[in-house]
């Protein structure tokens, strides 16, 4: 496959391909006589595995650290991270990294939705679970302006 439809069967653009090439997360393809990239199902599937991993929360840096076993990733069924066979150092360092992350993310927001209900709300921002109703934001076309007042 070209590089084209290696992205396409990936859900990447070949930009995204390139990328993932030169940080490392892919080892480098072979070659047509031409000199194109020359993509295997192998590689598509390692391509997918990535997207899936960059989709649910890692960095390209996090899958760096791991991408000697990506490949792991493609089997069927997949291995767990962290199962207790999995071997030292087996990238559940990355998911445990991670997962603090995502965990000292949702403290932030959480302390911050909370102060912005104590500031909007004042006493009653505790007293409900939900004290305030979604906000819904509407866009106006800019094709025409408000009419001007007339006396």
């Amino acid at each position: 496959m070209r590089i084209g439809e290696a992205a396409a069967a990936a859900g990447c653009t070949p930009r995204a391909l390139r990328l993932y090439e030169q940080r490392g997360l892919l080892p480098p393809p072979g070659r047509t006589a031409s000199g194109q990239r020359d993509y295997r199902p192998a590689e598509v599937a390692r391509l997918r595995v990535i997207r899936e991993l960059l989709g649910s929360g890692f960095t390209i840096e996090d899958l760096r650290s791991c991408a000697d076993r990506l490949h792991l990733l493609t089997q069927d069924p997949p291995p767990r991270c962290g199962a207790a066979d999995a071997p030292e150092g087996s990238g559940s360092g990355v998911v445990g990294r991670r997962l603090a992350i995502l965990d000292a993310e949702i403290d932030r927001l959480t302390r911050l939705r909370e102060d912005l209900a104590r500031r909007a709300f004042g006493d009653r921002a505790g007293a409900d679970p939900q004290p305030y109703e979604p906000v819904s934001v509407t866009h106006r076309s800019p094709a025409a302006p408000p009419a001007p007042a007339t006396p």
